[in-house]
């Protein structure tokens, strides 16, 4: 059984933010605010025998209330990819923001994963409260939980291997269920970090996103991702950052959307 994959990083939408919106407590830096570009990609884990999607992105009326810029919905960057949705086989969310959950229905046949700290927050009594459920939609968390409740969510405890050669790890911080994910490939393992890294400063410079659940959860998966990157040598994707699309070749081929090799 194939144990190695191609991953690809898929940038679907894009905004211009600032600073002190996306790290918390900027002002304690010293440092003038400026202006920092936000990307939003999926993943596409794929190999001869399955193929897996890593979080679903946003869907257009959100993105649009949102004010961010959709650049191609995530359905027409598979198809573009030559994919449709039957075609994928598993979707691993990482977390329940709107972002990563968006179109979690155009794919009624795929095996979902999630960790059950996120799914059993989103569905608690604090997962009304202003400063956390601003990141997410209620109709999509009243969806997850429902999906969780007929039984049609595999759920994470802490780590948890989904095909041979990718494995999901609940790092928490971001919320409090984040996940990673580890991916076998030809040239090392590859570590799809999701919202437990937005920005590669975040761990280069010990700054934590803005929005959290948890401060020192945050620095811990931070510690943890220095750790597999210096001491595993695996190779780190971040969530939000355009640099992803610097640090790792273009896929060839694609018009209209950015899609970055990794692995």
């Amino acid at each position: 059984m194939d144990s190695t994959y191609e991953v690809l990083a898929v940038r679907y939408g894009t905004r211009t933010t600032y600073k002190s919106e996306v790290y918390l407590n900027f002002h304690t830096y010293g440092e003038p605010d400026t202006e920092l570009e936000m990307d939003y990609f999926f993943w596409v884990v794929r190999n001869a025998e399955r193929t897996l999607l890593v979080d679903t992105g946003f869907g257009a009326e959100v993105g649009d209330r949102r004010n961010r810029t959709m650049l191609c919905p995530p359905v027409d960057a598979l198809a573009k990819l030559g994919l449709r949705p039957d075609d994928v086989t598993q979707v691993v969310l990482t977390h329940a923001h709107y972002d990563h959950i968006g179109n979690i229905g155009l794919f009624p046949n795929a095996e979902m994963h999630i960790a059950r700290q996120e799914v059993e927050f989103w569905a608690g009594p604090y997962a009304r409260r202003a400063q956390l459920a601003a990141a997410v939609e209620p109709a999509e968390t009243a969806a997850l939980t429902e999906m969780w409740r007929s039984g049609r969510l595999n759920v994470v405890e802490e780590r948890a291997t989904v095909a041979p050669g990718i494995e999901l790890l609940v790092v928490g911080g971001h919320t409090p269920g984040q996940l990673i994910v580890l991916v076998s490939t030809d040239s090392g393992q590859v570590v799809l970090a999701s919202d437990a890294l937005h920005y590669y400063e975040e761990y280069e410079r010990d700054r934590p996103f803005a929005v959290l659940s948890d401060l020192v959860g945050m620095y811990r998966a931070y510690d943890l991702l220095d750790e597999l990157a210096t001491e595993r040598g695996c190779q780190l994707v971040a969530g939000h950052d355009p640099d992803v699309l610097r640090r790792f070749p273009p896929m060839s081929g694609i018009s209209d959307v950015a899609v970055a090799r990794i692995g």
